[in-house]
C-alpha cells in the first residue's frame, strides 16, 4: 500500500511542471516556431534571389548560415523551456543532430537541387533549372553505363581478394618463424596512400619503356609488355594495384577472427585425427563466417568508391576499360566543368549504392541465419 502514494507523488512531480509552466511551454513553442519561420524565409528569399532574379536578397548564403545558427540556439532554448530537465538532457544530443543536418542532410538536399539544373562552369549562361534533362542524358550515356559495368568486375574481384587474405591470415596465424615480422611486412601496403601506389607502381614500375616490371616481362618472353593498352590487361593491372593496397585490411580482420577462435576445440579436433583440410572445412570456415561476411561487406563498400588509382594511372583508359563510376564523375567535374550533370551522376550512383548495400546486408543476414 505504501508504494501507491509514492508512485502518485512521482507521477505528480513529473506532470506538475508542465501544468504550472504553461507560459514557458507557449514561449518555447513560439521561440522555435518564430526561429523556424525566420530560417525558412531567409533560405527562400536567397533561393528566389539567385534563381528567379528577385531584386531583394543577400550577396551570398552566409547570412542564411547565421540564421541557421540562431535557429539552433533558439531550438535549444525552446527545448529547455518546453521540457525542463528533459530538454537540458536533449542539449547533449542537439549538437550532433545539428552537425548532421548541416554537414550531411543539407548538402544532400542541395546536391539534389543542383542535379536538376544545367550548370556548366565554362558557360556564361550560369545556373538554370532544366527539370529531368540530366536524368534523361544519364540513361543515354553509354560511358556511364560502361563504368557501372566495370564496377561489377571490380566488386566480384573482392571475393578473390578475400580468398588471398584468408590464406595469408591462416599463414600468419600458424606457428611459423618470424611471424611478427611478416605481420608487419604484409601490413605495409595498407599504410600507403593509393595515390602513391598508383604513381610508384602504375606510373613507374609498370611503365612500358623503363619500368622494372616491364623489363622483367621482356626477359621472360613477353615482347610488348604494355600493361595499360589492352582492355583486360589494364583492368587486371588496376585491380592488382588496388588489391595490393587493400588485401592487408581484409587479412587483419580475418587474423583477428582466427585468433579469437577457441583453441581447445581446435586441439580436440587434432587429437580426434582431423586433417588440416577437415579442420578448415568443418570448423574454421563456419566459425569465421560472421567475420568473413563483415570483412567482405566492408571491402565491397570501399571498392564502390575506387577512383584514385584509376585517375592517376589510366584516367579510365583504354577506351573506358578501367573506368569506375567515381573516376567518371570526377572527370565530368574536372574536364567538362559540368556541375549539374556530374551531381546527377553522383546522386544516381548514391541511390544505386544504397539499394545494393541494403540488398547485400539482407542477403548476408539470411545467409548467416541459414548457416547457423
Amino acid at each position: 500500500m505504501s508504494a501507491l502514494p509514492g508512485n502518485s507523488m512521482s507521477q505528480s512531480s513529473t506532470y506538475i511542471p508542465s501544468s504550472i509552466s504553461s507560459g514557458r511551454l507557449m514561449a518555447g513553442r513560439a521561440l522555435i516556431g518564430g526561429a523556424s519561420l525566420l530560417l525558412i524565409a531567409a533560405a527562400l528569399l536567397q533561393f528566389l534571389h539567385e534563381n528567379q532574379g528577385l531584386a531583394f536578397g543577400f550577396a551570398n548564403w552566409r547570412p542564411v548560415l547565421y540564421v541557421f545558427v540562431l535557429w539552433s540556439i533558439a531550438l535549444g532554448v525552446g527545448q529547455v523551456l518546453m521540457r525542463g530537465e528533459a530538454g537540458e538532457q536533449a542539449l547533449f544530443i542537439l549538437p550532433a543532430v545539428l552537425f548532421t543536418v548541416a554537414m550531411v542532410i543539407f548538402p544532400t538536399l542541395f546536391g539534389l537541387y543542383i542535379a536538376f539544373t544545367d550548370w556548366n562552369l565554362s558557360s556564361f549562361a550560369g545556373q538554370r533549372f532544366n527539370g529531368i534533362d540530366n536524368l534523361v542524358t544519364l540513361f543515354h550515356d553509354a560511358d556511364f553505363w560502361n563504368a557501372l559495368l566495370n564496377m561489377v568486375f571490380y566488386v566480384l574481384m573482392v571475393f578473390v581478394e578475400y580468398a588471398i587474405a584468408f590464406g595469408l591470415a591462416l599463414l600468419l596465424n600458424a606457428e611459423i618463424k618470424a611471424r611478427k615480422f611478416f605481420r608487419v611486412a604484409f601490413l605495409l601496403p595498407f599504410m600507403l596512400s593509393p595515390v602513391a601506389v598508383s604513381w610508384m607502381v602504375g606510373k613507374s614500375m609498370m611503365e612500358y619503356r623503363y619500368g622494372p616490371v616491364a623489363r622483367l616481362m621482356r626477359d621472360i618472353g613477353w615482347k610488348s609488355p604494355s600493361f595499360f593498352t589492352d582492355p583486360w590487361i589494364a583492368r587486371l593491372s588496376i585491380e592488382a594495384m588496388d588489391a595490393w593496397v587493400s588485401i592487408p585490411f581484409l587479412m587483419i580482420l580475418l587474423l583477428a577472427g582466427l585468433q579469437a577462435l577457441p583453441k581447445e576445440v581446435m586441439e580436440a579436433s587434432k587429437i580426434d585425427g582431423a586433417s588440416g583440410w577437415q579442420q578448415f572445412k568443418e570448423m574454421i570456415f563456419p566459425l569465421m563466417l560472421p567475420v568473413s561476411v563483415t570483412a567482405i561487406v566492408l571491402r565491397i563498400i570501399f571498392k564502390l568508391k575506387l577512383a584514385d588509382i584509376v585517375i592517376n594511372t589510366t584516367s579510365g583508359g583504354p577506351g573506358g576499360a578501367t573506368d569506375t563510376v567515381s573516376s567518371f564523375i570526377y572527370r565530368e567535374y574536372r574536364d567538362r566543368s559540368n556541375v549539374g550533370y556530374g551531381t546527377m551522376l553522383a546522386m544516381f550512383y548514391l541511390v544505386v549504392i544504397i539499394l545494393f548495400v541494403t540488398m547485400l546486408l539482407n542477403f548476408a543476414s539470411r545467409f548467416m541465419q541459414r548457416s547457423s
